[in-house]
C-alpha cells in the first residue's frame, strides 16, 4: 500500500459516497486510477464495504468503551480487518506506544460486549489487551 492508497482510503473514510470523479479530482489522478485502486483494495480486503454512519449510531449503544491491544508479530492489518467486521467494533486505530491497536466498542448489553471482547482476545496474534468502559460522556 502506497501513499495514494492511504489518501484514497482516508477520503473514502471521510465520505464513503464520494463519486469516483470527485475522488480523482481531490487526489489529482484519473478516474481509471481511482477505480483500479478501489478494486485492488477491495480484493485485498482493505475495503470491506460501504455504509452510512448515522449521527445516532455512535451514541445509542448503552455500553461503550475501548480495548487496547498488543500484537505479537506482524498481524496488525489482519487483526484490524477481523475486528472491523464485528458489529460491536465502531473503529480500530493503530497507535504508537505501549499498545499496537485501540478499538472503540459499543454494545447494547455488558454480556454482548463481554462476548465481543472474548472473540477479540481469541484472534491469533493478539497477545494482551486492556479494556476500559466509558462511564459518562460530555459533548462539547
Amino acid at each position: 500500500m502506497d501513499k495514494l492508497d492511504l489518501r484514497l482510503l482516508a477520503a473514502l473514510s471521510a465520505d464513503g459516497r464520494a463519486s469516483v470523479s470527485t475522488l480523482a479530482a481531490d487526489l489529482g489522478v484519473t478516474r481509471a486510477t481511482v477505480r483500479a485502486r478501489m478494486d485492488r483494495l477491495t480484493e485485498a480486503g482493505e475495503i470491506l464495504g460501504y455504509r452510512a454512519v448515522l449521527k445516532g449510531d455512535l451514541g445509542d449503544r448503552a455500553v461503550r468503551g475501548i480495548i487496547l491491544i498488543e500484537i505479537e508479530g506482524q498481524g496488525a492489518a489482519r487483526i484490524t480487518r477481523t475486528m472491523a467486521r464485528m458489529p460491536e467494533v465502531e473503529a480500530v486505530h493503530s497507535t504508537h506506544g505501549r499498545w499496537d491497536l485501540i478499538a472503540e466498542l459499543g454494545a447494547d448489553t455488558l454480556e454482548v460486549l463481554d462476548r465481543t471482547l472474548g472473540r477479540i482476545r481469541m484472534i491469533d496474534g493478539v497477545s494482551r489487551s486492556e479494556t476500559n468502559l466509558y462511564l459518562s460522556t460530555t459533548r462539547g
